[in-house]
């Protein structure tokens, strides 16, 4: 009769195994080892998994196993008429075979959960360190934001004061030449040095990944006509035809980030004005090309007659830092910075830019970008006031402005009274809602508000002061004039309650077209058309 044990069957199925099982584990363990990129995240639920096939293919297998052997002994005892102790030999090496390869399989199944806990520790490991560097990055980035925050505070608040001086300098009677000549390069000066600041800033955030757009509702018609504006002095005073143009612009409100967008007119524009010799042309033109379901698309040119760029320039002249080594490039000022952060701001728009250039014959720099519209828009909103108009809206108005640096307080305060408003000073936050919670309804138009100040600062302020029970108290207009003017800082100043956000150092024009249209919007200001 043949002789029947688990070993029988066992020897080359328990092989079968054993190979298929090594081999498993040794190319899984090669993959994991190397999985530099950790695509195998979740690798110690992949063993369990297949840890439960071997515990249930083993199970399968011992039954099945078991019951043959069962059925071939006890049909050997039928056939044979063996004896009792022959019956009991038989079952107990039965049983002895099934103990020795169990205990086996108890063995494979132990080095399989060792290997596991070795994969799990390394996961566990990875992780940890993956934990660890994150937090590390997060409190780098953070770090840098606020130095960069910091920085950008300390240096613009003195150039505030820097600035206001100097605009109030000149508008002394009785200078002579020289003195104003000084103040304007005085001036000039302080424009480049600002540029630089923001250049740097600008970049550091696109460096570290934190540059956001902000949509807002935006007429691009007023865009470019602040944009003409804006050039048309020096433009002219350099001898340089200038036009500024819209083609088929038919969906002019649309939702933008405006001042991002004004950073890619003020680059493109800058660089044109800077490259152009007396005598040549800028021409910028904004054209519609296709809308569909609530988006339009643009195209901006931007077009010289300029120096040019070489074609190997051309090719880098996104790139920061780069600017062309010629004479004539070395003894214009700048950082190489521009149109890196124009091509950071149109990529962010999910826009394209690109440069046509010749050496002495000029350049056009292209951007073609996609807006949602702005479907709210009703009319052309409030004509913007020039000087005149903006002066009679706020002809005896009173503002309370909220400054802590006697300078940029003294300098403020000059200005606002050279436009016709009345001042009242608070020298911090706190001051500030003691004083607008006890005035008159109306008493006060608008409340002009620093942000980082002593006692209380500009947010916390103006939080309380939205507060207020006396609504026509709490529906105060409230801009932020301060030297914080990140997006983070203009989106703060929103979420306080703020209706409109001023960055140091003082503009006054763009302060006076940004108070012309919030007092007339909230019916605080004079109407002009009656003075």
């Amino acid at each position: 009769p043949t002789e029947w044990s688990v070993s029988t069957l066992a020897n080359e199925s328990y092989f079968m195994l054993l190979v298929w099982l090594l081999l498993g584990f040794v190319m899984y363990y090669l993959v994991f080892r190397w999985d530099k990129k950790q695509r195998i995240g979740r690798s110690v639920f992949a063993w369990a998994v297949m840890l439960a096939l071997i515990f249930a293919t083993s199970l399968i297998w011992i039954r099945e196993s078991a019951g043959t052997i069962a059925r071939d002994v006890s049909k050997e005892i039928i056939a044979s008429g063996m004896n009792q102790e022959i019956v009991e030999e038989k079952v107990a090496s039965v049983a002895a075979s099934v103990v020795n390869n169990t205990a086996f399989q108890f063995f494979v199944v132990l080095a399989s959960l060792s290997i596991i806990f070795i994969i799990y520790l390394i996961v566990q490991k990875r992780h940890q360190t993956a934990v660890a560097d994150k937090n590390i990055a997060e409190n780098s980035s953070q770090a840098k934001s606020t130095f960069l925050s910091n920085m950008s505070h300390d240096i613009r608040t003195p150039m505030n004061a820097i600035v206001g001086y100097v605009t109030l300098a000149k508008r002394e009677k009785d200078l002579s030449p020289a003195v104003r000549e000084y103040l304007g390069k005085i001036e000039a000066s302080s424009d480049h040095l600002l540029a630089l600041i923001n250049d740097v800033l600008e970049m550091s955030r696109i460096e570290s990944g934190r540059m956001e757009l902000a949509p807002v509702p935006t007429d691009l018609s007023r865009v470019m006509s602040d944009v003409r504006n804006l050039f048309s002095t020096a433009m002219a005073s350099k001898g340089l035809s200038y036009k500024v143009e819209t083609e088929n612009v038919t969906h002019q409100h649309v939702l933008l980030d405006a001042n991002r967008f004004n950073r890619i007119l003020m680059n493109l524009i800058s660089n044109a004005f800077k490259y152009t010799p007396k005598g040549g042309s800028v021409s910028v033109v904004l054209s519609e090309t296709g809308s569909d379901e609530g988006r339009a698309s643009y195209r901006l040119s931007v077009k010289d007659t300029g120096i040019g760029m070489s074609p190997e320039f051309a090719a880098r002249v996104f790139d920061a830092y780069e600017r062309e080594r010629t004479a004539t490039v070395e003894s214009i000022q700048g950082t190489g910075l521009g149109m890196a952060i124009t091509k950071s701001i149109v990529d962010l728009m999910g826009g394209t830019i690109g440069v046509v250039t010749e050496k002495g014959k000029g350049s056009e720099f292209i951007v073609t970008f996609e807006l949602p519209l702005d479907e709210n828009a009703s009319g052309k909103g409030i004509d913007e006031a020039d000087h005149t108009d903006a002066d009679r809206i706020f002809s005896g108005l009173k503002l309370l402005l909220v400054e802590d640096d006697p300078d940029n307080m003294k300098v403020a305060k000059a200005l606002f009274e050279e436009a016709g408003f009345e001042v009242d000073a608070a020298v911090n936050g706190e001051e500030a809602v003691e004083m607008v919670a006890g005035s008159t309804q109306d008493e006060y138009a608008v409340v002009i508000m620093d942000i980082e100040m002593p006692v209380k600062n500009g947010y916390d302020a103006s939080k309380l002061i939205r507060s207020l029970k006396n609504a026509s108290l709490s529906s105060i207009p409230i801009v932020a004039l301060s030297a914080k003017a990140f997006s983070e800082d203009i989106a703060a100043a929103r979420a306080a309650g703020m209706n409109a956000h001023i960055a140091k150092p003082l503009n006054m024009e763009r302060l006076k077209k940004t108070l012309a249209e919030i007092l007339m919007k909230s019916g605080r200001g004079n109407d002009a058309g009656s003075n």
